[in-house]
């Protein structure tokens, strides 16, 4: 990057990467049988992006380029050690919901990923539940443990976006999941809603019909071809791998999304050093300006799935 272009950057760091704390403190509370509120232990840093930008392998390099432009301007560490010549992953993911889209307009995201290697399917699917909410106590008051024959893993995420209409800002969701192997879920129709409100309980608040059942949301199928970048080092003890996915419909091969995210794991909300912290969403604003032909405002990759027959539902995103 020209000097120039370092100092604009650096200028609008300064104006628009504040150092107020993004995300709220966590009011103690509890579940119905007494297990104590699930805290944030992910911060994830996600920029949606144009999915037509990305025809080839070299698309995900140019796009690295401009990892390095944004992080020599935030001044953090980019490093491609044991990254370059990966090949990208390949994941099969599919959305499910009623027809009337009663899941996402509640906040609610259920979806199948299936990993490939080799062009096979391989490994049991992966279902993934989330409830998302831009409030922190409303996401976390969610309880979204399944019912379910086997272990399951809880992720709590504060989500970092950029602003829904202009570059340069950070907005923020929260998104409380729970991954588990589909093999775990022990019915003759797994697709209907008995089974699945019996499995997911928080969906009980729904009232939805039990004769009803979930489908492949705007009956379509999502190939991922996911690629790891680099490594980003904030300093502090705080590193985040980072990564390209790029999601096309099966079939006609329409790659109508992308995302470039980021993501560090805590235990605890004050192992984010400050310093590290102003560091990750000056990296944040900085790539916003330096990939901003890129990029795609207003939406999520979710909401885009869910978007693309042209009737969108009420999102929470």
């Amino acid at each position: 990057m020209k000097d120039k272009s370092k100092k604009t950057v650096a200028l609008k760091l300064s104006a628009e990467a504040d150092s107020k704390k993004r995300v709220p403190d966590l009011k103690k509370g509890h579940y119905s049988d007494g297990h104590p509120l699930d805290e944030i232990q992910y911060l994830e840093c996600k920029v949606i992006l144009n999915g037509n930008r990305f025809v080839s392998m070299e698309s995900f390099n140019e796009f690295s380029k401009l990892v390095r432009q944004a992080a020599e301007a935030a001044e953090i560490d980019y490093s491609r050690k044991g990254f370059k010549g990966l090949r990208p992953q390949i994941r099969e993911v599919l959305f499910l919901d009623t027809a009337d889209f009663a899941l996402y307009n509640n906040a609610f995201i259920l979806r199948r990923r299936v990993n490939y290697v080799d062009g096979f399917a391989t490994g049991d699917p992966e279902i993934v539940f989330k409830f998302r909410h831009p409030d922190l106590q409303t996401a976390a008051e969610m309880d979204v443990r399944p019912k379910i024959a086997g272990d399951f893993r809880i992720k709590f995420k504060a989500e970092a976006l950029p602003l829904k209409d202009k570059i340069g800002g950070v907005r923020m969701l929260y998104s409380h999941n729970v991954e588990f192997p589909m093999s775990t879920v022990h019915a003759v129709n797994p697709t209907s809603m008995a089974t699945v409100v019996q499995a997911l309980p928080a969906l009980q608040k729904l009232k939805l019909k039990h004769a009803d059942k979930v489908t492949l949301v705007n009956n379509t199928a999502v190939e991922e071809v996911l690629l790891d970048l680099g490594m980003l080092n904030f300093g502090k003890g705080v590193s985040a791998k980072c990564n390209v996915a790029v999601w096309r419909t099966r079939g006609d091969q329409r790659q109508f999304v992308g995302e470039f995210a980021y993501q560090a794991k805590f235990q605890r909300s004050d192992e984010l050093h400050a310093v590290a912290m102003r560091r990750c969403e000056q990296f944040f604003v900085a790539l916003q300006h330096v990939a901003e032909q890129w990029l795609s405002l207003g939406t999520t990759k979710t909401g885009s799935v869910y978007r693309l027959r042209g009737n969108p539902p009420t999102a929470h995103e």
